[in-house]
């Protein structure tokens, strides 16, 4: 059975930082790109950040360069995202994804396995 399990959320003040954890189970992790998307109440699902399993080349969203960061665990089978310097617009519930290509898209519709989200709330 296939899950992904994402962990790390809550409230936090503006400026501060969160790593979120993505564990994956049930399919052959190695093979697998991974990425994060993140979507506020009353908007559409928009891409975070991607890492490529072949050769680990990274992708991010314009919004979040420079103080997000994607990194992975291949014997833990965990992907993180570090999250600096917080802004109430980051907002969000966080997903973590997987799609069996190697290239690095943050597009959602190409990504086949979703975990259940956790919620990000960046407030003072």
């Amino acid at each position: 059975q296939v899950q992904l399990v994402e962990s790390g959320g809550g409230l936090v003040q503006p400026g501060g930082s969160l790593r979120l954890s993505c564990a994956a189970s049930g399919f052959t992790w190695r093979y697998y790109t991974i990425g994060w998307f993140r979507q506020a109440p009353g908007k559409e699902r928009e891409g975070v950040s991607c890492m490529s399993y072949g050769d680990g080349s990274t992708n991010y969203a314009d919004s979040v360069k420079g103080r997000f960061t994607i990194s992975r665990d291949n014997a833990k089978n965990t992907v993180y995202l570090q999250m600096n310097n917080l802004k109430p617009e980051d907002t969000a519930v966080y997903y973590c994804a997987a799609r069996s290509g190697y290239q690095c898209y943050l597009n959602a519709n190409v990504y086949t396995y979703w975990g259940q989200g956790t919620q990000i709330t960046v407030s003072s």
